[in-house]
């Protein structure tokens, strides 16, 4: 079977996805609020302006978006025993994980469409805006296929265990990623420790976007996302098609 049709099929599962998994109440309530009651928290008090405040609050909406579910939906899919059918159908296990990349891809840059418009309609201007969105869709797509990888174990049919790991994952990242402060007020062992994270080459690249300042070049923060992306998905679709047998014993 050619590669384009195992690519329709993955369209196919990631319509599906969304449908069944991202188009729920709670979930864009969460994707939306949570990002933005988080860095209210570290900011009320101090004197930020919506410009400071910015590429923070866009790197974490896009982050815990695209996250948001990603991590679930194979335990969901197990559960329900939906996946035994997906695995016996004429679908290949790249193309599985390929449509659930794309779901979280989807929901990811829809929802995090919100608070950018906001922030554009309370006076922040975008001054690079071709790096600013090429690098929404590298980060968007990098956070999803992290959102795949984390699902790979424990190989259970438990949704809420594999959240509760992912969470042990996705929230060191928020803090070590200069979403509060920038990576060039880090420490050495802070910036040493941030440059671990592809949160970290997002936030700097949307720095760039508003200010023209940033502590990486955006050559190499749009570089760096690419590679992250790239491994993230080809490391979860090996370890999947490892683990993944476990899951029906």
């Amino acid at each position: 079977m050619s590669h384009l049709e195992q690519l329709r099929r993955s369209l196919a599962i990631a319509e599906k996805d969304v449908w069944i998994y991202y188009a729920k109440g709670p979930v864009m309530v969460f994707g939306i609020i949570f990002p933005l009651f988080l860095i209210m928290a570290f900011t009320i008090g101090r004197n930020m302006t919506v410009v400071d405040l910015f590429p923070g609050l866009m790197g974490m909406a896009i982050f815990f978006t695209s996250t948001a579910v990603g991590p679930a939906i194979l335990p969901w899919e197990t559960r329900s025993r939906t996946l035994e059918r997906l695995v016996t159908a004429p679908v290949e296990v790249w193309a599985l994980l390929l449509g659930d990349v794309i779901a979280s891809f989807v929901f990811g840059i829809l929802i995090s469409l919100i608070p950018l418009s906001v922030a554009v309609l309370m006076g922040v201007e975008v001054l690079h805006a071709a790096v600013f969105v090429l690098g929404m869709l590298l980060a968007t797509f990098c956070f999803a296929s992290l959102s795949i990888l984390l699902s790979v174990y424990p190989p259970t049919d438990v949704p809420a265990t594999v959240m509760m790991l992912s969470s042990l994952v996705r929230f060191p990242m928020v803090f070590i990623s200069g979403v509060f402060v920038p990576v060039d007020q880090l420490p050495g062992w802070g910036r040493a420790i941030s440059s671990v994270s592809p949160l970290t080459y997002f936030v700097d690249l949307a720095r760039y976007s508003i200010s023209g300042i940033s502590y990486y070049s955006a050559p190499v923060d749009l570089a760096v996302m690419t590679v992250f992306a790239v491994v993230f998905l080809v490391v979860a679709i090996k370890l999947h098609e490892r683990f993944l047998p476990q899951r029906f014993s």
